[in-house]
């Protein structure tokens, strides 16, 4: 089967993440696929095959005339982002002549803002309906690792053991929360969750959120001089002290932004979610108090109490735990190259499972999948460079047993 098939198959499987559930998985269609995914991997013939309770799905492929090479990992999520609906009509566009390309009556996506469509000129291209996202982060990932396995099981080549791991609620925080990295067993793996065709990542941002809460005081408009304390215009003031430059609308490669993601309010009491990063830890912690500066001017100007701010770190730059390991960074490189493409280091402007993993004592840097434009309507997915991005992973395989 290819790649892009076992694509159409995932994304019609409901798996939206919610960062409101307590659950794990936070949502029950990712343990659906989880279940489907399971038995898949047992029709292939993979060993050790196991479906938890919480969503994450393991299984083994057997080594193959080389059980002393390295256990590699290959790991992806199942869970879609809540940015946007997450089941979309698929439509595949044959040898696509490098136009706009109309999703809907209300959604075109156009060569001047996307002008990497440039690239795909000639391939296949899945898309959405316009309405929903794709679901190609990080179904994709899923899809290129099975095919790749399933490659490695009808090929003669000798390999070792490999470990697949598919994991929920990535989108939400919370994918290495309950990953068993001791029973997962690999020696290092590589999380397929990145985009374009030939991008390898081991610096993502460190990251932080915050809950800005402003109280306010509600008087009835009409006597309300001296006395009311409207808590939507101290936001607003708030937001106002926030460098106007640094969002991520006016940010690139390793500069660091802070992001209203989030804002509900009432005259009485308003709620502003933010998410922080900066691949520089110390950049991030200067980020951070210019948060609580700010509160603490408004509440010297308004009383106390007013503005209180919430600050959770979420997870940090990777990049310090896959240095000493950089081996398989030049394994994938080597990998890519093999299978004629040209590797291209970048640093994650976000996260993976893999920081988190990669600090818990499993380097695991992240690599491409073969879709774009993740996490909206304009998202979509190449059936010819994620096919390639499977062989890499099978090329991979095969090289760590020579």
């Amino acid at each position: 089967m290819k790649a892009y098939e076992r694509l159409l198959d995932y994304i019609g499987y409901e798996t939206t993440s919610d960062e409101n559930s307590g659950s794990c998985p936070s949502t029950p269609g990712q343990k659906v696929l989880a279940e489907h995914l399971a038995d898949e991997m047992r029709l292939m013939g993979l060993t050790e095959v196991e479906c938890r309770d919480n969503g994450y799905v393991y299984a083994t492929l057997e080594a193959k005339g080389c059980e002393h090479a390295p256990v590699i990992g290959l790991i992806a999520h199942m869970d879609t982002s809540p940015d946007m609906p997450g089941r979309p009509v698929p439509r595949i566009i044959r040898g696509y002549d490098g136009a706009d390309i109309v999703l809907s009556e209300d959604a075109v996506m156009r060569t001047e803002d996307f002008p990497q469509l440039a690239l795909y000129k000639g391939k296949t291209l899945i898309v959405t309906d316009g309405g929903n996202l794709l679901g190609a982060d990080d179904k994709a990932g899923i899809a290129d690792i099975l095919t790749a396995v399933e490659k490695l099981i009808a090929g003669e080549g000798k390999h070792g053991k490999v470990r697949i791991a598919f994991t929920p609620d990535e989108e939400i925080g919370r994918g290495a929360d309950e990953f068993d990295v001791k029973g997962f067993g690999a020696d290092y793996a590589y999380t397929v969750d990145g985009g374009e065709l030939g991008e390898i990542e081991y610096e993502c941002f460190n990251a932080s959120s915050a809950r800005v809460t402003v109280t306010g005081r509600n008087i009835h408009p009409g006597s309300a001089k001296g006395k009311m304390l409207n808590s939507l215009l101290v936001a607003m003031e708030f937001q106002s002290m926030l460098p106007v430059f640094e969002r991520p609308e006016h940010t690139e490669g390793y500069e660091g932004f802070a992001h209203l993601n989030q804002m509900n309010g009432t005259v009485e009491s308003t709620e502003m979610d933010y998410i922080i990063r900066d691949h520089d830890a110390q950049k991030l912690e200067a980020r951070k108090k210019l948060f609580t500066d700010a509160a603490g001017f408004l509440n010297s100007k308004y009383g106390k109490g007013t503005v209180s701010v919430k600050l959770v770190d979420s997870y940090r730059n990777m990049r310090e735990m896959i240095e000493p390991h950089m081996e398989i960074i030049h394994a994938i490189e080597n990998a890519m190259r093999e299978c004629g493409t040209e590797p291209k280091i970048v640093a994650i402007r976000g996260g993976t499972d893999g920081a988190r993993l990669s600090y818990e004592g499993l380097p695991c840097p992240n690599i491409c999948t073969g879709g774009d434009n993740f996490h909206g309507r304009y998202e979509f997915a190449c059936a010819e460079d994620m096919e390639t991005v499977s062989d890499i992973l099978k090329t991979l395989v095969l090289n760590a047993a020579k």
